[in-house]
Parts: C-alpha cells; structure tokens; sequence
C-alpha cells in the first residue's frame, strides 16, 4: 500500500509546480521509553551535494551555492545557524536524496546536518507510541520546517518537519545549537495517506496544525492551477488523533504560521495565489484572504511582525521544474492583510522555483525547491 502509494505520486509531482510527531515536548527523556541508535557510518549512502565552481552574483543577489533543493528555511534563534529542508528528486527526476542542511549565515557556509554520515535517533516511545520507528534516511523528502525553544536552555529547541517517501508523517527532531548545532531524531507522528502534508506550525501545547496541499489519490497538479479546493489544514493535539479543522478548505495548501496566542492561522493557498487569514474559537472559523502577484509557498514572520512569503509569478505556464518564469517576494501586514512587494526577479535569473523567505541580519534568504543554490537578497528592508 505505501510502496504503491509513492510510485504514483511520485509520477504526479514529476510535473509539479510546488513552489514534526511530537507529543508535549519535554524536557527530560526517560531512559527505559527511549530507544537510542546510530546507523554506522557503512549503511549510509554518501550525499551527493552538486558542486558549482562558480555561484555567480545578479544584480541585488548574491547566492550560496551547494544546498539542494532547499525548500524552507529556519533561523536557530538569533544565531547565524540558517535550517534548511532539503527535498528529494522526485519533482525533477533526478535522484538526490532527502535531507536538511546546516547554513552559516555569516559565514556562508553549508553542511549536511541530517542524516549525514552517522545519525542519532532516541525513539522516545513513551511520547510517540504511533510512530513505527526511526526514518528511513535513504528514502524520506525533507519539506515544511518548524521550531520551538525548549525550556531545557536557550540552545535546544524542537524541530518539526513535514516528511514524504517511505511514510508521510510529521518528523520531530532535538536540535541542540550551542557551538555548531547536533540534531537527534526522537520521534513521529503518521499523517494520513490520504494527504500529501506540506508545512506545520508548533502549538503551545506541543500539538501543530498542519497543512495538506492535495489528496494524491484524488487530484493533480492541474487540480491545485485551477484554484480548485484539495486540501486544508490539519490539527493535532498530544494524545488525541489528526484532524481536520473545518472550514480551513484551500487551493494547494501551502505555508502556515500561527499567532503568538493562536488566535489566527495564516496559511498560503497556492493554487489561488492567496494567503488566507483564519480565526480560531470554539464555535467556527472565519476567514479572510489577500491575492498577492506570485504563487506563495512557506511564509515566516519577520522581525517585526509582519509575513514575509514567495513564489513564483503568477499568470505563467509551467510544466516540470525548474520553472524560469520569475519570483518574487511579499511581505503582508497580518492586521488587515495588505501586501507590498519587496523583491521581484524575473525570468532570467539563475535560481527559479522560489519557496521561502527569511530576514536574516538584514539579508532576505530565498529558497527554491529545485535548484542547488540559495539566493541572498542585499535589501534596505528595516526592522
């Protein structure tokens, strides 16, 4: 069932345009619940990282070369330590395997911190009974990223990833960041087939919402274009199932954040080129939306409180990545969901398909989910 399930939506997203399971988190892991690990270093294929000689520059952008289709992107705190996601080669037919890579953003530098040449699990079975065991490092795509501090100290945090290939779950990592940061896998949550899940967002409680882009059995690619409504966004609290929030239906649901008191979701609808505003209280939910002129894909807070999201223009065919029909990025004011436009590159650049964008000391970082390079935008963007 799960074998067959990925043969055909990996045939699905061949021609895509696109662009973690943890219980309350705790601080202390009980030795008898947790099941410690490292694969050696002999049952692990070596990545293959692309080697470009020369990165070049465009005008306004500079770019770090050597990440692989790195879709999203995560700050560790105020530190220089960038996360990115690394998805497979499914959506461009190569055979580049799933990871997350480790980025220095001063020094620009990057390094593969999952799965490397020796991960760590710490299977904490206790928190995470559903989750079958560790995952499947020569057959997962690392997608959507979330982080919380814990309150173990101010360098470990919980990590979230929205997770495809040998199983659809959400992934929940510990990353330790203090000198160069160390990542253990510790546990999952199953998503259901039905949903191919594309970003998540942390609760308070330790639960996330999530959101699915398409049901893989049930619709394409073309089905996400027209506008037509495929997924929604999920939610799931510590010892209680995933499910649906009702009245979040979207178009290829994409990015999500919350609010820092949860009232509001923001999630981006791809397929109609929206970011969609949801109120969260006992009895409904309301919604709002602004069409912006790409089709958005993550989207991350800035440093002062407004949504910074990309994508790729819109208005623009697009067949299998990558997609050279421009990018652009949009910041949106959350209290009345205005959207100015701080960057917009066209056609002609050398890095298509644009995911996420972050501020990082007074850099924008722009991912893509199908090329071997970030790009670095060199703005006048205030705090």
């Amino acid at each position: 069932m799960i074998a067959s399930r990925w043969i055909n939506l990996t045939c699905l997203l061949t021609l895509a345009l696109l662009t973690g399971c943890l219980g309350e988190p705790s601080d202390q892991v009980s030795g008898e619940n947790v099941q410690n690990s490292v694969m050696p270093e002999s049952e692990v294929a070596a990545d293959t990282i692309m080697k470009v000689e020369n990165c070049g520059e465009e005008e306004g952008i500079s770019f770090l070369c050597g990440v692989i289709n790195g879709e999203d992107i995560l700050r560790l705190g105020d530190s220089n330590w960038l996360l990115v996601s690394g998805m497979d080669g499914s959506l461009t037919g190569s055979d580049i395997r799933g990871k997350i890579h480790l980025v220095n953003a001063e020094e620009k530098t990057v390094d593969i911190l999952f799965p490397g040449s020796a991960p760590v699990f710490a299977h904490d079975t206790a928190r995470f009974a559903e989750c079958p065991g560790p995952i499947d490092t020569n057959a997962f795509s690392a997608h959507g990223l979330a982080l919380k501090a814990s309150t173990k100290g101010p360098d470990i945090y919980h990590l979230y990833m929205t997770s495809h290939g040998a199983r659809e779950a959400i992934e929940v990592f510990e990353v330790e960041a203090f000198l160069k940061p160390t990542i253990t896998w510790v546990g999952c949550i199953p998503m259901p087939e039905s949903s191919w899940t594309n970003s998540v967002a942390i609760l308070e409680d330790g639960g996330f919402v999530a959101t699915q882009f398409f049901n893989p059995f049930e619709h394409t690619i073309e089905n996400v274009l027209a506008g037509e409504i495929t997924g929604h966004v999920f939610e799931w609290h510590p010892g209680q199932p995933v499910t649906m929030i009702p009245g979040t239906e979207l178009s290829g649901g994409n990015g999500i954040v919350v609010s820092e008191d949860e009232r509001w979701i923001f999630a981006a609808s791809f397929g109609a080129g929206e970011v969609v505003r949801f109120e969260r209280n006992a009895d409904s939910v309301s919604r709002q939306a602004v069409t912006l002129d790409v089709l958005p894909d993550n989207i991350r807070w800035s440093p002062r409180g407004t949504l910074l999201a990309a994508g790729n223009n819109r208005g623009s065919d697009c067949g299998q990545p990558p997609c050279a029909v421009g990018w652009g990025v949009v910041e949106i004011a959350p209290e009345n969901l205005t959207a100015s436009t701080l960057a917009s590159i066209g056609p002609d650049s050398s890095m298509h398909d644009a995911s996420s964008a972050l501020l990082v000391n007074g850099e924008i970082w722009v991912g893509t989910y199908s090329g071997d390079r970030l790009a670095i935008l060199h703005t006048n963007y205030e705090k």
